[in-house]
């Protein structure tokens, strides 16, 4: 059932070490040494292993490895172990010996094997071969998760129960690969626990530092033990239309929650708008893993609402590469290397330099990904100084892959990018994407042979949401060709009038704004964008026609907003003046309002008319007046398109106004509860107010009173209203203690070559 001869030595001992921990029930002293004196292992005390059989005394184990698929352990194999016997048994070190392998044994070798080890003055042996170990395996799902990597080297539909295997299949049969190369760190332990405490977790780091890694090994630790659903999404609206209140043992995956390689607004306002439920899902036992790359959660923690979920911040794990360890890193890349790509003679050839790769200040997870591909390492010079130069640069030489590619395979690259690393299966041509296929020197059916060749390599054919897609095999490959562009302007071109408007907005920057990743527009080609964004009329994300038109108007204002320079909004503002109507006149729900950011960003700029500017203010002092909205109150950038003293004329008009009748407020949107929409869900808006004006009057203590007693007032009512929830059993995955550092002079790529 599991291929245990791609383990290696060094986890093998491990795994035998953990199952006479976890399954077996005995604290286990290691012995991890090339000279360990023939054990690998040692306990004393008692244990009783099978019915009716009581043992105690000193117990040695040792461990025996084959790196050979259906070898059969015989005496001789043991043969040189018989002296270390001897001695351990004449020092009283050995009453029991325990013998784990994951050869077979025949009942006529072990019997021999027995009687050898019993000659040597042994009072007893336990033989333990691969039938048993995978028996433990199968029936023990903590040590599974223990020791991930046993998910990815056997069948999953024999590992997970039926009902599991059938919720999780579409997601986790992408991945088996990928975990049999999983290596257990502490950021995963630290997830677990997060995962155990809040039911959610944040996994941050920088790009290629093992974030979709740990996630996939929560969710499938989680199938597993729970028997989980297992959904991956990519939209925080998605997550809540998932939701089903009658299964709480959902288990959600969303992957970059804020943007792939670049920080996408849209995402993070998608975010705070659903933050209500997403906490009434935790309560109900949801559990749910995101994860993003640290320069874009730096940039989109300043516009989620984390005071109205702590969690962002007080479940956060923070995987940094750099703490990974020697031993970490080096069982990494024998990982990759052993079930990598790469002949028997490449790892023979490199083996040598394998622990100084490991040791590297650059070595991430990807560059032992990368060094057991081919397809990377094909024109590899094996020596410490090029080993440590495709380590060192590991960006330009994926860039140099990338350029190196035939054009069938570039414009493969191309469609997956300008799809916005989400190129549905099987694949549909969408708008002028034939034309830029053309231009690219390639066809649809070219770039369908090109993507089933890089499979595996540059790219990955996965489930995402139920529907297959394809992907870049790590979103650094979708940075590298973000680089491309860049070099060509020419190629520049051909992306710009191929992708959809909708994907192009959320991948380039008119001008050079400081976006991390963006894909900068020269100004030489701001008239094509600005022609581009003047025909943008309706999104793709909304069926109905007026919310597509709605939908595409919000996005551009973001744009516009927060992507583009001086320099192209003027241009801009030539040829839409309409759009200063709509911006110096705004809706409600102002934190949400792309009209609100376009409007601050203008005045910014200068380019925001006094007379435009002057409508602004009265539009939202007035929401502030009434109650309706006072997001205007708020210490955020609005506050810069107001003076001093209108800003001091609205607070006065608001003290005047608005505080003496509170109460009416929150009656008012009491009685406008629907009882379809949670209690706090419907009041969030009003809470968030109340505490926006507590933060403003702060200094005056009559008017804290006042506003401290309409939010209890309004939290008692949102008690009193809301169903009961029905009791959820807590469910943890437990500790996952970690191994002990290896010590000792054996390699752990002695066998790499094997």
């Amino acid at each position: 059932m599991y291929d245990l001869h791609h383990l290696g030595w060094n986890s093998f001992q491990q795994l035998c070490l953990t199952i006479a921990r976890e399954v077996l029930g005995q604290t286990v002293q290691s012995f991890l040494d090339s000279n360990d004196a023939g054990r690998d292992g040692a306990f004393a005390g008692s244990w009783t292993p099978a019915s009716g059989e009581h043992l105690s005394g000193r117990f040695i184990i040792q461990c025996k490895f084959s790196s050979k698929a259906g070898y059969l352990l015989s005496k001789s194999d043991i043969t040189d172990e018989i002296p270390k016997v001897r001695k351990l048994v004449a020092d009283g070190h050995c009453d029991i010996y325990v013998l784990m392998t994951n050869a077979g044994v025949s009942a006529k070798q072990e019997a021999r094997i027995r009687t050898e080890l019993l000659g040597a003055g042994v009072k007893h042996v336990l033989l333990y071969g691969a039938t048993w170990i995978e028996d433990q395996i199968k029936e023990s799902t903590r040590l599974r998760m223990l020791v991930p990597r046993v998910y990815g080297l056997g069948d999953l539909s024999q590992i997970l129960d039926d009902r599991a295997y059938a919720q999780a299949r579409a997601v986790l049969e992408s991945l088996r690969e990928d975990l049999a190369k999983v290596v257990i760190t502490d950021s995963y332990r630290k997830a677990v626990n997060a995962l155990d405490k809040h039911g959610f977790v944040l996994l941050i780091g920088e790009p290629a530092a093992g974030k979709t890694t740990i996630a996939s090994m929560l969710a499938m630790a989680a199938a597993d033990k729970w028997k989980s659903s297992v959904l991956k999404l990519a939209d925080p609206a998605k997550v809540v239309e998932r939701w089903n209140v009658h299964e709480p043992s959902q288990f959600f995956w969303i992957d970059d929650a804020f943007g792939v390689t670049q920080y996408e607004s849209p995402l993070v306002h998608g975010w705070n708008h659903c933050l209500t439920q997403v906490k009434a899902m935790l309560r109900q036992g949801a559990k749910i893993v995101m994860t993003s790359r640290d320069y874009i959660y730096n940039r989109a923690r300043h516009d989620l609402k984390e005071s109205a979920f702590p969690l962002l911040s007080e479940s956060q794990v923070v995987i940094d590469v750099h703490n990974l360890s020697a031993l970490e890193k080096q069982q990494i890349l024998y990982n990759h290397l052993k079930l990598g790509n790469q002949p028997a003679s490449f790892r023979s050839d490199v083996k040598s330099h394998l622990e100084y790769v490991a040791a590297h200040p650059r070595f991430i997870p990807e560059t032992a990904r990368r060094i057991a591909d081919p397809l990377f390492a094909k024109d590899l010079y094996v020596s410490e100084y090029h080993l440590g130069q495709f380590v060192e640069k590991r960006e330009q030489l994926l860039l140099e892959v990338i350029q190196g590619l035939d054009s069938n395979s570039k414009a493969a690259l191309g469609l997956i990018y300008m799809r916005k690393d989400h190129l549905e299966s099987p694949i549909t041509m969408q708008g002028a994407e034939p034309q830029a296929l053309a231009r690219l020197g390639s066809t649809l059916g070219e770039c369908i042979t090109a993507l089933d060749a890089l499979n595996g390599s540059l790219v990955m054919n996965m489930q995402m949401d139920d529907q297959p897609v394809w992907r870049f095999k790590h979103p650094t490959i979708g940075d590298a060709y973000a680089v491309t562009l860049a070099l060509s302007q020419d190629l520049l071109g051909i992306f710009l009038s191929g992708s959809s408007t909708e994907n192009l907005i959320s991948q380039v920057t008119c001008g050079n704004v400081g976006f991390e990743k963006a894909v900068i527009v020269p100004k030489s080609l701001f008239p094509m964008m600005v022609a581009r964004l003047r025909e943008f009329a309706a999104s793709n994300k909304y069926k109905v026609q007026w919310l597509s038109s709605w939908g595409a108007r919000r996005t551009l204002y973001r744009f516009l907003a927060s992507r583009c320079s001086k320099e192209f909004l003027a241009l801009y503002l030539e040829q839409d003046l309409d759009i200063l109507k709509r911006v110096s006149e705004p809706g409600q729900s102002l934190s949400f309002s792309p009209e609100v950011d376009l409007a601050v960003r203008l005045h910014e700029c200068g380019l925001l008319p006094e007379d435009s500017r002057k409508k602004f203010i009265e539009t939202v002092s007035n929401f502030a007046i009434e109650g309706e909205d006072v997001y205007a109150l708020d210490e955020s950038d609005i506050r810069t398109v107001f003076t001093d003293s209108e800003f001091d004329e609205l607070v006065e008009a608001v003290r005047k106004d608005l505080l003496p009748k509170l109460a009416d407020v929150r009656e008012n949107a009491q009685s406008n509860y629907d009882s379809s929409d949670s209690p706090d869900e419907h009041m969030q808006t009003i809470l968030e107010s109340f505490s926006t004006l507590k933060e403003r009057f702060n200094e005056d203590e009559n008017a804290v009173k006042l506003i401290e007693r309409e939010l209890d007032l309004a939290n008692e009512w949102i008690a009193e209203t809301a169903p009961p929830e029905p009791k959820v059993s807590p469910r943890t995955l437990g500790r996952a203690d970690p191994f002990e550092e290896k010590h000792g002079t054996r390699s752990i790529f002695d066998d790499i070559d094997a």
